[in-house]
């Protein structure tokens, strides 16, 4: 876990439309929302990527900007580009395993027979502020009942309207 208010951990890694991912390149002028998916092998995760397509333009007018990250390989995660209603959300992929856990989430390997890579990253979503803090995350240990993006979009609404501090910084 990493601490709310503090310098979340670097990303820089390769997006399925041939450009890069940097983290620290992000200007947006409230938020970067990071979602942290668990791979092509994830039907819940198919279904909070459409999601967040559909709501891109919501969390764009917040001015947030949007990255999906996974550990799935380039031939993965092009499938997900290809096959999945994914829209605008940029996809990066090949995140490590030692990458995840600087970001707090959990490790899972394959189940015998399905189509679980060898090792991958449980599901994240992470809101960093312009200067790089870690605001808010919620991080599971498996794929179900993930945070609702219309509640993540009151809740953004509210920390803008009231400059809500981060909390949780104590811990």
């Amino acid at each position: 876990m990493i601490k709310p208010g503090t310098p979340a951990p670097t990303l820089d890694l390769p997006l399925t439309i041939g450009a890069r991912y940097e983290l620290s390149k992000q200007n947006p002028e409230n938020f970067t929302l990071v979602v942290m998916y668990r791979g092509k092998h994830c039907p819940i995760c198919k279904q909070q990527l459409q999601d967040l397509s559909s709501k891109l333009d919501e969390f764009t007018k917040r001015g947030i900007n949007v990255v999906a990250v996974s550990m799935d390989s380039e031939e993965r995660a092009m499938v997900v580009h290809k096959e999945w209603d994914t829209g605008d959300v940029p996809l990066a992929y090949n995140m490590s395993e030692e990458k995840a856990r600087e970001w707090g989430l959990f490790i899972s390997e394959a189940r015998e027979g399905s189509e679980e890579p060898a090792v991958f990253s449980e599901p994240g979503m992470f809101l960093v502020r312009p200067n790089g803090d870690l605001y808010f995350e919620s991080i599971q240990n498996a794929p179900f009942t993930r945070p609702p993006l219309d509640d993540l979009i009151k809740g953004i609404d509210f920390i803008m309207n009231n400059d809500y501090p981060t909390r949780g910084t104590l811990t």
